[in-house]
């Protein structure tokens, strides 16, 4: 009988690296159906393909040398912060590539389902996380998780360690912000 994902997490936090073995593909598994439902979401004619998203942020993930994996929200926690690099470095090569005004834009639902989806660009994502981080560290630790994830808040509030009720009023409260900055970047 295989060993469940928190105790192969105990053993890799113990220095098994074997662990990490038969770890890796569940990790894997879960981060292509992460991709699969980010990607769902991306403009029709996108060049990065939720296989290339996963290989790439795997990679970067199996390449951390010190790392604190307490449970599997921890891990995707990480998975979810890798694949937001990995989108947006390959926006930032694709934009540099075009050298035009193409914006590499993804599809970010921040009101909810009743208001639906809205067209961003990445980059411009990038420099809203980046301003918020300068603010509040965990409130875009909170949008890496939920966005790029695809964490439930209860998954997100046991990787942030908080409440699930301090969760959902902060991930209110990031939604609302992030909205109000990505309107006036679209304004301005």
């Amino acid at each position: 009988m295989s060993q469940t994902f928190q105790e192969l997490l105990s053993q890799l936090g113990n220095g098994n690296r074997t662990a990490l073995d038969e770890m890796m593909p569940v990790v894997y598994a879960e981060m292509r159906r992460l991709a699969e439902g980010y990607m769902r979401g991306e403009r029709a004619g996108h060049t990065l393909q939720p296989t290339a998203v996963v290989h790439e942020a795997y990679l970067r993930l199996v390449g951390q040398q010190q790392l604190d994996w307490r449970n599997r929200a921890q891990v995707l926690g990480l998975a979810a912060r890798m694949m937001r690099r990995v989108l947006l470095d390959h926006a930032g090569r694709r934009h540099a590539a075009k050298r035009s005004d193409a914006q590499a834009a993804v599809t970010l639902s921040l009101a909810g389902a009743a208001a639906g989806p809205n067209l961003v660009d990445l980059i411009d994502l990038d420099r809203a996380l980046e301003e918020l981080s300068r603010m509040d560290e965990r409130l875009v630790a909170l949008i890496e998780l939920r966005f790029f994830g695809g964490l439930t808040i209860e998954e997100a509030a046991a990787v942030l360690e908080i409440s699930t009720a301090t969760t959902e009023r902060e991930w209110a409260t990031a939604r609302l912000w992030l909205r109000r900055r990505l309107s006036t970047e679209r304004r301005g």
